[in-house]
């Protein structure tokens, strides 16, 4: 039916690039300075304007916005519920994050980032005791109103308390007694809210009574964290209470108040408090109750706290415990920290004294109660180190470089005492510390080392080191003093801890020689008995640091103990991580393509690894996640204009990787690229040589394709390496990808599971046939099998193949099938590819050529209009017969011959028949109407005008 092809000449042929000049757009000139399509939209209040004065130019007359509306924000306007709670939240929260950083700063670590590590570092298996408060016996208060009755009767009550309103609880386990300070929290919140303020000390008083037993001694540190909590919920308690007394008469007290600020009433009420406090007979609980409301002597004087630390820290010294002392002096540390850290000669007094009363711990009332409770001095001492480090780090926050040269002088006359020594290397910064640091070695050789292992001074020294750079001219001595310690050391636990420090220490400043002999050295004391086994979180952290400053992966994969290392990750789990660790950092930095074989080898190696871990149990997350760290590296290997080794390391990479569908999907567009590049490279010159590389491309994607699982995957790789094939002149071998295209499109389900639901597959089926169709036009017919051979398999798939039911896929296969037919039957084909003969060059317009296709399209055009008369016998499918008929006549009027009279009449009648039943797009119709009026216009077109006149569009009833 040859009428179906579009004759604007009566020649018969398509002038296409006339056509295409038809129909290009208007060029419309812009004034840039008015629009632009990135411009943001500006929206013009006209009420303000209206509201504004005759002949003013002031901006408030209009109001403009460049930010769109978004419709949802605007009905909340932002005060939804919820965002208002989180607002008002986050207000209070930076309000009290606002007042903390005005007394120190954000560099200061706080007490609540510790805690958690000294409960979970400090536990024990023994059992503990607790005093228990039980209600005493009400008093009842005499008549008289006076003061001194009062203030009589609450000291009655707190002797009664210290007499015997107690009893204590036996057999604790740790747990059972974190939840009953837990418990004595809350009852204190309680006793506070019902105005019990007498119950609530008693209860603090009981608690910090409970700092003075060290009967588990190395349960103390988690103690003093619970009970110090306690402490430090009473003085917020009593702070806002008087606080909010000097607010009574709506005037909120500044956060910079003075004591002139505080009206008479509070200041008695906080003075009252203080007596209280004096009262108490027992000296740990009197300084840790006196401590924990310090903040309140802002209400009675300016310089109260000022006199007071002095005085707190003074009273420590009666203390005979060294280790309640470091304590409680920790304490006061913080809470003077916190109140008034520019009082700096309070802190340092604290940490003098502490090396003055130091020597006590070797004293036989210590070492008696240590071997009463079986504790060796290495567990002992590392109970001091919480206080310690919390010390100094008040000690040395925002301190001049010469205090830390004072310290180290004190440490000496001291002996230069490990633990003291350990701690004032975590307190200070560490670019003091590695100023000295070539000093602090020397101190750590001078140090004893039965109390305190060395190695963990040097892995005190290594992490300031880590973070500061010592003098050029001492770092090689450095790292080979503090290698000869290391070595030396015998448990690989202990050894690989302190190892793992210094390995960034030697990244940082050394060359791949020193990082091979350190990993060569972690090698040896992990190998024995597997050691490695217990040390996979520490090993990680090797290779990350090692990873940080080597980015040059010909360099790192030189080191000869580098892959030997990685062997050492033998768990699945873990191997996995450091191999995602290798590729990212690869992908990361590796910006240009890469031929080396030690990185390719090695990678491989890497990658391997990763694939391997992929088994059934595997969740298809991990395995996306895998690909494409392992596509990465992948798209980073170019031999250049060695084809053959690329080539070469495809089938290797195939043969790896085979477990990962979307690697070998890349590996097949590789192979495409290359064999494109090949063409590229050889300018034309289509050598033997070249040909044979180029089939070998197409063998390579023919035999992986079918091992994919996608089904439309296949398909599409099938359509991309068929042209790729035809562009580089290989007719067999594209042949061998259609017709196995054609032959898989029946095996294609009716449904596919896309994210774990279940989708039809006809859009997905209707696009890759539509795609074919267009390739189609350049395929030129095999001479074995006849005219149009792939065109009518496809169409033969698509009347055999199981269509979805009240569906119309069939048939838009049909309406799409002829504008490729009016496509083949021109004389010149609208595209073609170069040096590939084309059907136009086959036949030559040959008569009997042009009647197949006269016959195929009378066939699918039959076959549109049984379907669209099926349709139009029910009502509930007269939409889809109006949606069909539209797409008919749209391809008639794009690629048919309209002068035919018959198709000129099937065209009226399909048009029609879309607006019989006022089912059609109104819009659509009125531009197809005007479009075809403009082209009634052109000149030889009146058989279009005519047509014209028998087009009407029928309104909605």
């Amino acid at each position: 039916m040859c009428q179906c092809i579009k004759n604007d000449t009566g020649s018969g042929c398509r002038r296409y690039q006339a056509e295409l000049q038809s129909s290009r757009l208007e060029c419309v000139p812009v004034e840039f300075g008015d629009y632009h399509p990135l411009k943001a939209i500006t929206v013009t209040d006209a009420k303000s304007r209206r509201g504004a004065r005759k002949g003013s130019t002031s901006s408030s007359s209009s109001s403009s916005s460049s930010v769109a509306l978004d419709p949802l924000s605007s009905m909340l306007d932002g005060t939804d519920p919820l965002s208002m709670f989180a607002a008002a939240s986050a207000v209070e929260d930076l309000g009290r994050k606002k007042r903390e950083e005005e007394v120190v700063g954000t560099d200061f670590e706080p007490w609540s980032a510790k805690r958690g590590e000294i409960l979970a570092r400090f536990t024990t298996t023994e059992k503990l005791s607790i005093v228990s408060i039980y209600h005493s016996s009400a008093k009842i208060f005499p008549g008289s109103s006076a003061v001194s009755e009062k203030v009589r009767t609450r000291l009655e009550e707190l002797d009664d308390q210290e007499e015997g309103s107690q009893r204590e609880l036996l057999n604790l386990s740790q747990q059972e007694y974190a939840n009953r300070i837990e418990e004595l929290n809350q009852s204190l919140k309680e006793a506070w809210a019902t105005d019990q303020k007498v119950k609530a000390l008693k209860i603090v008083i009981q608690c910090s009574k409970l700092l003075s037993d060290t009967s588990v001694i190395q349960f103390y540190p988690s103690k003093f964290v619970l009970i110090t909590d306690i402490l430090d919920t009473f003085g917020r308690l009593v702070y806002d209470r008087i606080s909010s007394m000097c607010s009574a008469d709506s005037q909120t007290l500044p956060d910079s108040f003075t004591a002139a600020d505080v009206n008479d009433t509070a200041k008695e009420t906080c003075l009252n408090w203080f007596f209280k406090i004096a009262s108490i007979r027992e000296l740990i609980p009197r300084l840790y109750v006196e401590a924990a409301i310090l903040k309140c002597n802002r209400f009675l004087n300016k310089t109260g706290i000022q006199e007071t630390l002095p005085r707190l820290t003074a009273m420590i010294r009666g203390i005979g415990d060294p280790l309640v002392a470091v304590y409680a002096r920790a304490y006061l540390c913080r809470v003077g920290m916190e109140v008034a850290p520019q009082l700096k000669d309070s802190l340092n007094r604290n940490f003098f004294d502490l090396l003055s009363t130091f020597r006590q711990i070797h004293g036989d009332s210590v070492q008696n109660q240590l071997v009463l409770q079986h504790v060796e001095i290495p567990q002992y001492l590392t109970l001091y180190s919480p206080a310690i480090h919390w010390i100094l780090q008040c000690v040395a926050y925002r301190a001049p470089d010469p205090l830390l040269t004072e310290m180290m002088e004190r440490c000496k006359k001291l002996g230069n005492n490990a633990l003291l020594l350990n701690s004032v290397m975590w307190a200070f910064r560490a670019e003091f510390v590695a100023a000295r640091a070539t000093d602090f070695i020397g101190m750590i050789k001078d140090c004893d080392e039965a109390g305190f292992p060395k190695h963990l001074l040097f892995g005190s020294l290594g992490r300031s080191l880590a973070c500061a750079d010592p003098p050029e001219a001492e770092r090689l001595t450095i790292l080979n003093e503090a290698w000869k310690v290391i070595t030396k050391i015998r448990g690989p636990q202990d050894y690989i801890h302190c190892a793992e420090i210094w390995v960034e220490f030697t990244c940082r400043h050394f060359t791949k020689r020193e990082v091979n002999t350190v990993l060569a050295d972690i090698i040896k004391h992990l190998t024995p008995d597997r050691a490695f086994e217990d040390a996979y979180p520490l090993l990680q952290s090797v290779i990350q640091k090692i990873l940080t400053y080597f980015h040059d992966f010909s360099v790192l994969f030189s080191m000869e103990r580098f892959l030997p290392f990685l062997d050492m990750f033998q768990k699945d789990g873990v191997r996995v991580a450091v191999c995602r660790t290798i590729m990212e950092v690869f992908i990361k930095h590796q910006l240009e393509p890469t031929r080396d074989p030690v990185i390719l080898n090695a990678l491989l190696h890497v990658c391997k690894a990763m694939h391997d871990s992929v088994n059934a149990m595997t969740l298809e997350d991990e395995k996306r996640s895998l690909s494409l760290l392992i596509s990465g590296f992948i798209r980073m290997v170019w031999f250049g204009r060695d084809f053959e080794q690329q080539l070469s390391f495809c089938v290797e990479a195939r043969a790896t990787f085979c477990n990962l569908e979307p690697l070998l999907v890349q590996l097949i567009h590789t192979v495409n690229q290359l064999a494109m590049e090949t063409r590229r490279m050889m300018r034309g010159n289509h050598s033997r040589k070249t040909a044979a590389f180029v089939r070998a491309c197409a063998a390579y994607s023919f035999i992986t394709i079918p091992s994919l699982s996608s089904i439309f995957c296949r398909l599409s790789l099938y359509l991309l390496s068929g042209q790729v094939a035809l562009a580089n002149q290989c007719l067999s071998q594209a042949d061998a990808f259609f017709k196995a295209a054609v032959s898989l499109l029946p095996e294609v389900p009716r449904t596919i599971s896309v994210e774990g639901k279940s989708r039809s597959s006809e859009s997905l089926l209707l696009d890759f046939i539509n795609n074919f169709f267009a390739m189609l036009l350049v395929v030129p017919d095999h001479p074995e099998h006849g005219v149009l051979y792939l065109v009518r398999g496809v169409l033969n798939m698509v009347q055999d193949y199981t269509w979805e039911d009240n569906g119309d896929a069939k048939v838009k296969v049909y309406i799409s099938a002829l504008p490729l037919l009016a496509a083949m039957s021109q004389e010149t084909y609208l595209y073609s590819i170069p040096k590939v003969d084309s059907n136009e060059t086959l036949y030559g317009g040959d008569p009997k050529f042009l009647t197949e296709i006269d016959k195929l399209c009378e066939t699918l055009i039959s076959q549109v209009l049984d379907y669209l008369k099926t349709l139009g016998r029910e009502e509930n499918t007269v939409r889809r017969q109006g949606s069909l008929s539209f797409s008919l006549f749209s391809s008639l009027l794009a690629h048919g011959d309209l002068r035919n009279n018959k198709l000129n009449q099937l065209a009226v009648n399909l048009w029609n028949l879309n607006h019989k039943h006022g089912c059609s797009d109104t819009r659509t119709s009125v531009r197809t109407l005007e479009y075809i009026k403009q082209q009634a216009q052109q000149p030889g077109m009146a058989h279009i005008g005519d047509m014209v006149q028998r087009l009407t569009l029928q309104s909605r009833t």
